[in-house]
C-alpha cells in the first residue's frame, strides 16, 4: 500500500512539474513542442512589466502572432513585477549589461531614467517610421532622443471632461455651451446655486487636475521648455492653478477626497452625485466602470475646455512606453512583435478591447470595432470616439526629460497642497519651488 501511495504520489510530481513547464508557454498550445512547423527550435523572448493587465495583453498577442506567423514563431515569457522594483531592477540589469529581458515596459516618468547617456535600448525607427502617419505623434516624441525612437506606447492619454449629465440637466446646463474655462466657471456657478453640488474636484497630491491644463495651452512649453528648462513659474503654471486656487475658494470646486481622483473616498463621493464632474484622461474611464457603477448611463464625455475659443482642448496625459533591450538576443524578432502587438491595426483595437485604452492609431478610433458593444460603451454609450475624433488635432504633447520627476514630486508633496489647501501666494510657492528645482 505504501509502495502504491508512493508511485501515485511521485507521478503527481512528475505531472506537476510538466504542467508548471507548460503554464511559462505562451507562444503555443499548451504541451505543444517549442519548436516550428518547420521543425525548427522556436525563438524565446522575455517581457518584464508592473501591469497584470499589461501581461494578459501581451501574452494573447503572442498568440495571435504565432497564430499569424507560422514560420516565425516564439515562446514568451512575461514577468510582472511590483513598480518600483520593476523599474529599479531593470536599470541595474541595462547598467551591468546582464539580466536584462528583450522587452520591457517603462512608464512615462520613468522613462528619462533610461535614456541618460548613451541609451541601452534599442531604437525602433525601423518599424516606428513607417507607421508615424497614423499616429499621433506627440505620444511617440516623449519616448525620443536625438531623432531616435526607444518606446512605444499603449495609449494617447487624451485629457477629457467626464460631465454627470443628470445634474447638469437639473441645472439647466448644457455641456456643450460650456467652451472655455471660463465658460465652466459660470456653468459651475449655476450648478452650485440651483443643486448645492460642486461642479468639480480638483486633485491635491497629484497632476492630474493641473498638468493637462497646463499641457493644452498652445506652444511647446508646460512645466519645462521645449528645451529642457524648469518652467513653472511662467504665466503657463502660474494662470491655471490660480485660477483652481479660486475656484476653491468659490466653492465651485472643492479638494479631491484623499488628495487624488483614485483614491475610495473619492471613488465615494462621485459615485453618490458628490460633483458634477472631472476632467482626467480617456483611460479613467475604467475607473468609472470598475469603481462608480451607480453612475452608468449618467456620465457624458466632452473635450476638455479651452483657454480661449480656438485653442487647443486636450493633452495627452500619462503612458507606458514599452522598449527593446539592447542585450536581447532576437532584436529583429523582439521589434516586429513590438510592432505588431502596439503599432498594428489589430493590436490598436485590441488594445481598446481588452485595456479600454484610446489607441495610438487615430485611423482606428472610426472603426467599427471601436463602437461594438462592451463594458464602456454600455457605460458610457456607443459614440466614445466621437470626441477624440473631434480633437484628435487639438491633443498637445508633454514635455519629459531628466528633470520630469522632480518637478513630479515637487507639486504633489509641496506645491499643491500650499496654495490648493493653504492659500499661500501662487507666485511666491512657485518661485520657491523653482529655485529648489
Amino acid at each position: 500500500m505504501k509502495k502504491q501511495l508512493l508511485t501515485v504520489l511521485s507521478l503527481l510530481v512528475v505531472l506537476t512539474a510538466i504542467l508548471s513547464a507548460c503554464s511559462n508557454n505562451t507562444g503555443g498550445e499548451t504541451g505543444e513542442a517549442n519548436t516550428q512547423t518547420d521543425g525548427t527550435a522556436k525563438a524565446k523572448l522575455e517581457l518584464w512589466t508592473f501591469n497584470e493587465l499589461h501581461q494578459t495583453f501581451y501574452e494573447d498577442m503572442a498568440r495571435r502572432w504565432n497564430e499569424a506567423n507560422p514560420d516565425k514563431q516564439f515562446d514568451l515569457t512575461v514577468n510582472t513585477f511590483p513598480y518600483d522594483d520593476m523599474h529599479n531592477k531593470l536599470l541595474v540589469a541595462l547598467q551591468s549589461g546582464t539580466g536584462a529581458p528583450d522587452l520591457a515596459d517603462i512608464e512615462l516618468n520613468k522613462f528619462p531614467n533610461f535614456l541618460k547617456g548613451e541609451p541601452q535600448l534599442l531604437p525602433l525607427n525601423d518599424v516606428v517610421e513607417p507607421e508615424l502617419g497614423n499616429v499621433v505623434q506627440s505620444r511617440m516624441d516623449i519616448y525620443a532622443k536625438d531623432g531616435q525612437y526607444y518606446g512605444i506606447d499603449f495609449h494617447v492619454g487624451a485629457a477629457v471632461i467626464y460631465y454627470n449629465k443628470e445634474i447638469l440637466d437639473q441645472a439647466g446646463v448644457n455641456a456643450d455651451d460650456i467652451e472655455t474655462w471660463a465658460d465652466f466657471e459660470a456653468a459651475g456657478k449655476k450648478v452650485l446655486e440651483a443643486t448645492d453640488v460642486p461642479m468639480t474636484s480638483l486633485e491635491t497630491a497629484d497632476l492630474w487636475s493641473l498638468w493637462p491644463q497646463v499641457s493644452q495651452a498652445p506652444g511647446n512649453d508646460d512645466f519645462q521648455t521645449a528645451d529642457g528648462k524648469v518652467n513653472i513659474t511662467s504665466p503657463l503654471v502660474l494662470e491655471p492653478i490660480k485660477w483652481q486656487q479660486n475656484l476653491l475658494k468659490s466653492g465651485v470646486a472643492i479638494p479631491a477626497p484623499g488628495g487624488n481622483h483614485h483614491s475610495e473616498e473619492y471613488y465615494g463621493l462621485m459615485n453618490s452625485g458628490g460633483t458634477a464632474s472631472v476632467w482626467m484622461p480617456m483611460w479613467y474611464m475604467g475607473r468609472f466602470t470598475d469603481y462608480m457603477p451607480d453612475l452608468k448611463g449618467k456620465i457624458i464625455i466632452k473635450p476638455m475646455p479651452a483657454w480661449e475659443v480656438g485653442q487647443p482642448r486636450s493633452a495627452g496625459m500619462g503612458g507606458t512606453g514599452t522598449a527593446v533591450t539592447k542585450t536581447t538576443k532576437n532584436p529583429e524578432l523582439a521589434k516586429a512583435f513590438l510592432a505588431f502587438a502596439k503599432l498594428s491595426k489589430e493590436g490598436n483595437i485590441e488594445i481598446w478591447k481588452q485595456l479600454g485604452f484610446d489607441p495610438l492609431r487615430s485611423d482606428v478610433w472610426s472603426d467599427p470595432a471601436l463602437s461594438e458593444p462592451n463594458k464602456f460603451t454600455e457605460y458610457f454609450g456607443p459614440d466614445i470616439f466621437d470626441v477624440l475624433n473631434e480633437v484628435k488635432d487639438e491633443i498637445e504633447g508633454v514635455n519629459i526629460n531628466e528633470t520630469t520627476p522632480m518637478i513630479s514630486d515637487a507639486f504633489r508633496t509641496s506645491v499643491l497642497v500650499r496654495i490648493l489647501l493653504d492659500n499661500e501666494d501662487p507666485e511666491k510657492v512657485l518661485k520657491e519651488a523653482a529655485d529648489q528645482l
